[in-house]
């Protein structure tokens, strides 16, 4: 009989469908305000942090919805937003600084659907309310920079193999060295290749005297670059991490740009200060002379002072130090070739290189302290008002044996697994950024905005969705009512197949889902139009739906594929706004050809398939 589906494509259409109300079901049950606590360093979340902040909170008259302890973090749910905000203050009193705080809106979904990994989608800076900023990496100032450090070795190489030079400057072009003689500049010229190999060396002559251009090559300069800009964006992230901003994004985009949103952050000043925070650190020598003990006690020795490490123990290290942060030029981590342990390979300037290397002849076999320093804002409760307050947090993060002398490269032993490894590394090199940013695009975005976006957001979705239903119904009759049962699929697949990508749904994306919503029925009345025309032509009910489905199929594909493909091309090199707009779009493409082409003609052949029709209604 004709127009009769066989029983495995039912059963695909009732397996797509259950999973996608499944997936989609999370966004129902909306969002609860909340506050994310992760531990620092120095502690731990258990159930006692979490019975001692449920009861600090009671004592101060605020409500608790649910309080979970979840892996390395503890998750306190509010009834509204308003007692959340009121709540961070006490919850930061009452840790200090050895936890952060983050303001985040926690998925309200049942554990049943989690349990299935059924989450909601994430909502971009625009419906939840936030900062964004779009900061423009300044790469001249990181050639600049790198130019420096090389003018820096190539003077400290001539003054240690005492070869006299006339000047040494850097410049836009490279490092232009100028010598009273050409005995001078051709020793110069043998020594710079065998330690600088990556420098280009070009003879110059200057006012009748012999001279050197050294300059980086192309790829160097590219390398400079894109270190620079990912050394950014890790310093940022570290910044940002510290201190608990939820759900950041930091981004690259382009080659010289990008992009930091912080939702639920509304003070702008606040987070250009997170930003520009500066976190440094520094080399200091270990106190092997006196007792760590007796300075604890009250009898710290002159010219010391005590620090602690990340476990909270005194460690005693001399006040004079060796190097600082903004003379590590790179760090990277990985494992000993003689040990077989972690290590991290550090590399510094040629300032950094002396004093190491003064060091080091007169300390082999003595312990250097590592020592990372940031400056953090803490809030306290002083009489029922919170107080912001500075404060400079010093921390010991590694302590080694200096086992030969060294200088400009050396490396960090004694750690004892590859991720601190990694982690030391990630510190050294975030300390301090790598090239100057500026701030050329920034939005500040406030919580009942956000809101009033999604209100309109979801209104445009449903005056759009019922105004197709309304026309498809009256136009097409049974047909147009299939058509609406097969749009109200269509937006649960897109939700649900959202949901499972977890991912962002901002303005432009809800955009992207009404487009759809109304380019969802073409593929419909494409087909229900060949049928009408077939009924014209004289064939029989059952032969015009034949041939409808099989005739329009070809158009459908066509126009579907080719709005598929602006999509990919939107997709692939728009950015921001403009992806989350393709996201939406190249999604509902795909689940609109599913419903409108499997799905209506699935439900049409089970009303008219395998039986004698004299009309359709169309």
């Amino acid at each position: 009989m004709m127009n009769q589906y066989p029983i495995w494509k039912y059963l695909l259409l009732v397996v797509v469908l259950v999973v996608g109300a499944i997936y989609a079901l999370p966004n129902v049950y909306g969002e609860d305000p909340a506050l994310q606590i992760s531990a620092g360093r120095n502690a731990s979340i258990d159930e006692a942090v979490r019975d001692r902040l449920v009861s600090t909170l009671d004592t101060a008259g605020i409500t608790v919805k649910q309080a979970e302890v979840k892996p390395g973090q503890l998750l306190i749910r509010f009834n509204d937003t308003e007692t959340q905000l009121k709540a961070v203050d006490y919850v930061k009193s009452e840790l200090g600084t050895n936890y952060v705080v983050a303001l985040n809106l926690a998925p309200a979904t049942p554990d049943w659907l989690n349990s299935l990994n059924a989450l909601p989608m994430y909502l971009g800076l625009d419906l939840r309310g936030g900062v964004h900023f779009l900061m423009e990496v300044d790469m001249e100032a990181a050639a600049e920079r790198a130019l420096e450090r090389y003018g820096n070795d190539v003077r400290s190489l001539l003054r240690e193999a005492r070869i006299r030079y006339a000047m040494i400057r850097a410049e836009a072009q490279g490092v232009r060295v100028i010598f009273r003689s050409n005995e001078d500049r051709e020793q110069s010229r043998e020594l710079i290749r065998k330690e600088l190999p990556t420098l280009k060396l070009e003879d110059i002559d200057t006012d009748d005297k012999p001279g050197l251009l050294a300059t980086m090559d192309e790829q160097e300069l590219r390398d400079i670059e894109t270190f620079a800009l990912q050394q950014n964006i890790l310093t940022l992230r570290n910044r940002v991490n510290e201190l608990g901003v939820a759900e950041p994004v930091i981004v690259q985009q382009g080659a010289n740009r990008i992009v930091v949103q912080l939702p639920g952050v509304q003070d702008t000043a606040e987070a250009k200060r997170i930003l520009g925070a500066t976190a440094t650190l520094e080399y200091r020598a270990v106190d092997t002379e006196h007792d760590v003990q007796a300075a604890v006690a009250g009898t710290v020795p002159a010219g010391s002072r005590i620090y602690k490490d990340r476990d909270g123990n005194p460690v005693l290290l001399k006040k004079a130090v060796i190097v600082t942060g903004d003379q590590i030029v790179n760090a990277s981590s990985g494992l000993d070739q003689q040990t077989g342990g972690p290590q991290v390979s550090v590399m510094l300037d040629a300032k950094g290189a002396r004093s190491m290397l003064n060091f080091t002849k007169k300390s082999v076999g003595k312990p250097m302290a590592v020592v990372f320093i940031e400056n953090k804002s803490e809030t306290r409760i002083v009489d029922g008002e919170p107080v912001k307050t500075s404060k400079k947090i010093e921390e010991v993060i590694s302590v080694a044996t200096i086992r030969d002398v060294f200088s400009k490269r050396f490396q960090t032993t004694g750690l004892d697994s590859t991720q601190e490894a990694h982690e030391l590394a990630l510190l050294l090199r975030s300390g301090a950024l790598a090239a100057p940013i500026n701030i050329v695009e920034e939005r500040t975005i406030g919580p009942s905005l956000g809101k009033d976006n999604i209100e309109q957001g979801f209104n445009s979705v449903i005056i759009g969705f019922i105004a197709v239903l309304v026309f498809m119904a009256l136009y097409y009759k049974t047909f147009g009512l299939v058509a609406d049962l097969a749009l109200a699929l269509n937006l649960v697949l897109i939700i649900a197949v959202l949901s499972m990508l977890q991912a962002t749904l901002t303005m432009p994306g809800i955009a992207g889902i009404v487009l759809t919503v109304g380019m969802a029925v073409d593929a419909n009345v494409l087909i229900f139009e060949r049928i009408r025309e077939e009924l014209r032509n004289g064939n029989s009910p059952q032969a015009s739906i034949h041939s409808g489905y099989e005739k329009a199929f070809s158009t459908i594909a066509d126009a579907n594929i080719t709005t598929l493909i602006a999509a990919v091309v939107l997709l692939s090199y728009g950015t921001g706004a403009i992806k989350g707009f393709a996201v939406t779009l190249a999604i509902g493409i795909v689940t609109s050809m599913f419903t409108a082409i499997l799905g209506t003609r699935a439900v049409i052949n089970l009303i008219y398939g395998g039986r004698r029709v004299s009309r359709l209604s169309i």
